[in-house]
């Protein structure tokens, strides 16, 4: 499940780069919603998927409140996941 977690990490993170990078450039400045639009709905269930899992996982792996929120943190901040994949996920991975 980890492994798993750290792929919808990756996918959450690049669709979040991509939604403020391009997509949202795109509909102030040249009047075009479109690419939003196709971007949106990929990235709010990488979203919630990322929360989820964040979730499922915190019991298993006995994350603190302050890693949990750091985790969580990570998903509203850009490149924030592949922070929290480097500093918290990447070493369990490793562990095993």
């Amino acid at each position: 499940m980890l492994n798993i977690f750290r792929i919808i990490a990756f996918l959450e993170g690049v669709s979040y780069i991509l939604l403020l990078g391009i997509a949202v450039p795109i509909k102030y400045f040249g009047d075009n919603e479109q690419y939003v639009k196709l971007l949106g709905m990929p990235h709010g269930i990488l979203f919630v998927a990322y929360i989820a899992f964040a979730i499922l996982l915190r019991a298993t792996y006995k994350w603190d409140n302050k890693t949990f929120a750091i985790i969580l943190a990570g998903s509203l901040i850009p490149f924030g996941t592949f922070y929290v994949d480097k500093k918290y996920l990447k070493p369990l991975t490793l562990n095993k």
